[in-house]
């Protein structure tokens, strides 16, 4: 046996499981936002999959809880990357057309993201990563602008998801502007 430990860590994130007293409202909110399919569904237990897991995300019935009111520690979001461009726009026009709509949107620098919220208050970020490798992304998170704003710039998804469609690159209209003279990080925050 070597005398040096070896770093141990899980191979992956398997699933989450949310618990909810509005269990149909839930399960067809999450399958609709991950446009995902349901591997097992009974009166207390959905388990759904977007991929070759057997299942990414279990919905638990229990009667009485509360609502997610965001004033509780814990778990802030879930967040799901996407493969491009198109993709999250496709996502986010297939959602709009079934009437979920993202209450944040912004350019994190490392990522552009839409932040969504199910019926009892829990959030999902729907994601593509903005740099064509880890190390990029992680030089970014050590640069002096990541330490002025670690939040990110706020956008109108139709406005830059239009602007892409008619032909601007995506590299073009991700540019992570500086912050301007007066402004703040906590303005670009969901409020």
């Amino acid at each position: 046996m070597s005398s040096q430990k070896k770093k141990v860590t899980p191979l992956f994130f398997a699933h989450a499981v949310l618990k909810t007293s509005r269990f149909e409202k839930m399960v067809k909110y999450w399958k609709t936002l991950l446009n995902a399919d349901i591997a097992h569904q009974d009166a207390m237990f959905c388990f759904m999959t977007y991929d070759d897991e057997h299942h990414r995300l279990a919905i638990v019935s229990v009667p009485g809880l509360k609502d997610n009111q965001g004033q509780t520690a814990g778990l802030d979001h879930l967040a799901y990357t996407y493969a491009s461009m198109d993709d999250l726009i496709s996502t986010y026009e297939r959602l709009k057309a079934a009437g979920i709509e993202p209450g944040w949107c912004i350019n994190h620098g490392p990522t552009l993201s839409l932040y969504y919220t199910d019926p009892d208050g829990s959030r999902a970020e729907l994601q593509i990563d903005l740099f064509s490798n880890s190390d990029q992304a992680n030089e970014f998170i050590a640069s002096d602008a990541f330490v002025e704003n670690p939040i990110g710039i706020k956008f109108e998804p139709e406005v830059l998801f239009g602007r892409y469609q008619s032909g601007e690159t995506l590299e073009a209209l991700t540019v992570r502007r500086p912050l301007r003279q007066g402004e703040s990080f906590f303005d670009h925050l969901n409020s």
